[in-house]
C-alpha cells in the first residue's frame, strides 16, 4: 500500500484552480492520457506529455499503491495522416501503424517511461464508438447527414467551451472550421465519416466509414475507466477542440457520469528558445537525439527541470549540464542500496501540482548532503538512476589526463610567449570532439559531453 496520508494538489484546467486531489475510489485511481497518432517517429514535443504523465503515474502509485492505479493511454491508428502516409509510400496501413506504434514504445521506454496499464488502439474499439454515436443520435445530440454523423453543438450550447473558456458564439465568429453543406451549425463536428474503397472503413448504420478523431477517446476511456474517472491529461494544444469535444460527447452520452474530474494540460516545447518547426530546421525526433548520443536519462532530466505548465526549452547546454549531474549522482550512488522510500521533500514537491523542478532541486540537496541512499531512492521514484537507464554512464571511460596535460603545457608556454594560437587550436579540437574544456588557475579539466567521440582525439 502507498502513503495515502500525503495530500496531492493539482491545477485543474476545468476549474482554473489548484485543487486537492481526492479520487472517486482510492482503491482504483484512474487516469486517461491522449496518446500519439502513429504515422511516424515521435518528435521531442510528443515526448513531453509522456514524461509529465509518467511522473504523475509514478506519484499516484507511490501514494495509493501500485495495484490501485489504472493508467490508459491510447494509440490513434485510424487517421487521415496515416492514410496519406500509406498512399505515398505504397505500404499497408496496418504495417505502418504496427511499426510506428512499436517505435513509440521503444523511444519512450528509452526515456524511462513506464508502460501504461492499458494502451488501447482505436481500431480495436470501433463497435464501442458506433454504439456511442447511436446513443448520441437517440438522445438528440447528434444527427446523420450525407453518410456523415455530426455532433450538434447547439444541444450542449450552455456548457460547450467551458474547458477552453470560449463561448459557442465567439467560436463561430472566429471559426476556422470546415464549412460543409450538411452541417446545421458551423461548429458541429464529425463523429463518423464515409470511407471510399481505398480507405480503411467499417460497416455502420450510416454506411461504410470510419470514426472522427474525438469520438475515439470518449469511447475508449468509457470502456476502460467508466463514465466517471479521476484525471484526463494531454498537451494544451489538445484543449480545443479535442478535449472540448470529448467532454461534450461523453457528458451527453453518459449524463449520469462526470467524465473526467481533473483536467491537466502540459505546455509546449521549444528548441533553443524557438518553436520547433521543420521550416526552422530545429525539428527532431526522440530517436534523432538518441542517435546523436544523448542518453535517454539525460533527456528525461532536462524535461523534469521545467514545471509541466511552463513552456520547456530544450537546449544543448541544458543537456550537457544534465549529463554532468547524472554522472556525478551515479558515481555517488554506485554500489549503494536505496533508502526504503523517496525523501519526503521530493514527494512534497511532486504532490504540489507535480513540481518536478522542485523535486530535482531536492535531489541536488540530497547529493550535497552526501545522502546517497536517499538520493538513489528519490531519483528512482522519478525514473532516474535506475539500473536499466545507466548503460550510457558505464560506457568505457577514456583517460583524458594526457590531453589535459598537453593543453596545460601549451597554456603555460603561451603565458610566456603571449601567442595563444596553439591553445586555441587545441581547445577547438577538443570541443569538436565533444569535450567541454574547463580551464582555471589550478589546471585543465576535460569533461565528455553528450556527443563525445573518442576517435576524434586519436588524430591529436
Amino acid at each position: 500500500m502507498g502513503t495515502m496520508d500525503r495530500v496531492i494538489k493539482l491545477q485543474n484546467t476545468k476549474t482554473r484552480k489548484k485543487e486537492v486531489f481526492e479520487p472517486v475510489d482510492a482503491s482504483n485511481v484512474r487516469m486517461y492520457v491522449c496518446g500519439p497518432t502513429v504515422y511516424d517517429r515521435a518528435h521531442l514535443g510528443n515526448a513531453r506529455p509522456v514524461v509529465v504523465f509518467d511522473v504523475l503515474y509514478r506519484l499516484l502509485r507511490e501514494v495509493y499503491g501500485v495495484e490501485q492505479v489504472t493508467y490508459a493511454r491510447n494509440f490513434t491508428d485510424v487517421d487521415d495522416k496515416i492514410n496519406a502516409r500509406a498512399a505515398e509510400s505504397g505500404r499497408a496501413i496496418g504495417d505502418i501503424t504496427a511499426e510506428t506504434t512499436q517505435w513509440f514504445l521503444d523511444d519512450m521506454g528509452e526515456l524511462g517511461a513506464l508502460e501504461p496499464n492499458h494502451m488501447p488502439r482505436a481500431t480495436e474499439f470501433i463497435p464501442q464508438m458506433v454504439a456511442m454515436i447511436e446513443d448520441l443520435i437517440a438522445r438528440g445530440h447528434a444527427y446523420a447527414a450525407e453518410g456523415h454523423v455530426l455532433f450538434a453543438v447547439e444541444s450542449w450550447k450552455e456548457l460547450y467551451g467551458k474547458l477552453s473558456g470560449r463561448s459557442v458564439d465567439d467560436m463561430i465568429a472566429g471559426a476556422r472550421v470546415e464549412v460543409a453543406p450538411y452541417k446545421k451549425n458551423p461548429m458541429d463536428f464529425v463523429l463518423w465519416k464515409p470511407s471510399t474503397d481505398d480507405l480503411p472503413g467499417w460497416d455502420s448504420p450510416w454506411g461504410r466509414g470510419r470514426p472522427g478523431w474525438h469520438i475515439e477517446c470518449s469511447a475508449m476511456s468509457y470502456e476502460l475507466l467508466g463514465e466517471t474517472f479521476d484525471i484526463h491529461g494531454g498537451g494544451n494544444d489538445l484543449m480545443f477542440p479535442h478535449h472540448e469535444n470529448e467532454i461534450a460527447q461523453s457528458c451527453c452520452a453518459h449524463p449520469e457520469g462526470e467524465f473526467a474530474r481533473f483536467w491537466l494540460h502540459n505546455e509546449m516545447l521549444q528548441v533553443e528558445g524557438k518553436k520547433m518547426s521543420k521550416s526552422l530546421g530545429n525539428f527532431f525526433t526522440v530517436r534523432d537525439l538518441l542517435d546523436q548520443g544523448y542518453p535517454g536519462e539525460v533527456i528525461r532530466l532536462v524535461f523534469l527541470q521545467t514545471h509541466y505548465r511552463k513552456p520547456m526549452d530544450w537546449t544543448d547546454k541544458k543537456a550537457k549540464e544534465a549529463e554532468a549531474t547524472l554522472r556525478k549522482w551515479r558515481a555517488l550512488t554506485a554500489g549503494i542500496e536505496p533508502a526504503p522510500s523517496a525523501a519526503a521533500a521530493v514527494l512534497d514537491a511532486l504532490a504540489d501540482d507535480l513540481n518536478s523542478a522542485g523535486a530535482i532541486a531536492e535531489l541536488h540537496k540530497l547529493a550535497a548532503a552526501g545522502d546517497a541512499a536517499g538520493l538513489l531512492a528519490s531519483a528512482q521514484m522519478l525514473g532516474l538512476l535506475t539500473e536499466d537507464m545507466g548503460a550510457w554512464a558505464s560506457a568505457p571511460s577514456i583517460d583524458l589526463s594526457a590531453y589535459e596535460a598537453k593543453l596545460f603545457e601549451a597554456r603555460q608556454k603561451a603565458m610566456e610567449s603571449k601567442n595563444f594560437s596553439e591553445v586555441d587550436e587545441l581547445k577547438a579540437a577538443f570541443v569538436e570532439a565533444g569535450l567541454e574544456v574547463r580551464m582555471s588557475k589550478a589546471g585543465v579539466e576535460l569533461v565528455p559531453g553528450a556527443g563525445f567521440d573518442p576517435d576524434r582525439l586519436e588524430a591529436l
